[in-house]
């Protein structure tokens, strides 16, 4: 498969293949197999289009990815640290055992993603959608989710030390197990319900 980036260069479009820097932006990838490949640094997918895409064990550290369809993507193993998925789509995309050290992700819509043991250290998923999403096992160490909707969510022995939960929805998620030391909540806040709220850590 064989696209033209907005550069003007012509792509290859493989497993594998070396995509660092490409210029793709609003690129047509649907159901592309790039399981592998290499799209990190100053690579531009912003706007693209990656819905159902193989992007298992890809490279897309500090990719711009900011509202790009990846709609049931397969990011097993994948590479996202420092990438920015600004307003992103990623419902029901597999995020299992992923790296998003860092990542942006405010106001993405991770509706019903698969982010099972992922790295979601110092993450940005400020007004993020993660309704019905499984975090089981998951790192949310410092991560900001100020306003972010995790009703519904699997969050079973997630880390969530010193994670900022300001304005989040967690009514109906599961938190059995999960560590919320030091983590800060507010008044608007919303626990499961019937959970046994930690002594107050925030304002």
């Amino acid at each position: 498969m064989k696209v033209t980036g907005t550069d003007g260069k012509e792509y290859t479009i493989e497993p594998r293949a070396d995509l660092s820097g490409a210029s793709l932006y609003r690129a047509n990838l649907s159901r592309a197999d790039l399981r592998g490949a290499d799209l990190s640094g100053t690579t531009n997918l912003r706007g693209a289009n990656l819905e159902g895409a193989e992007l298992k064990g890809a490279n897309l550290r500090d990719a711009n990815l900011s509202r790009a369809d990846l709609r049931g993507a397969d990011l097993r193993g994948a590479s996202l640290a420092d990438a920015h998925l600004e307003g992103a789509e990623l419902k029901g995309a597999n995020l299992r055992e992923a790296n998003l050290i860092s990542a942006g992700l405010s106001d993405a819509n991770l509706r019903g993603a698969d982010l099972e043991y992922a790295n979601l250290i110092s993450v940005g998923l400020r007004g993020a959608n993660l309704r019905g999403a499984n975090l089981e096992g998951a790192y949310l160490k410092d991560a900001n989710l100020r306003g972010a909707s995790l009703a519904d969510a699997n969050l079973y022995r997630a880390y969530l030390i010193r994670a900022d939960l300001t304005d989040v929805c967690l009514s109906g998620a599961d938190l059995t197990n999960a560590n919320l030391s030091g983590a800060v909540w507010n008044d608007g806040t919303v626990f499961p319900e019937g959970f046994e709220i930690p002594e107050k850590s925030g304002t």
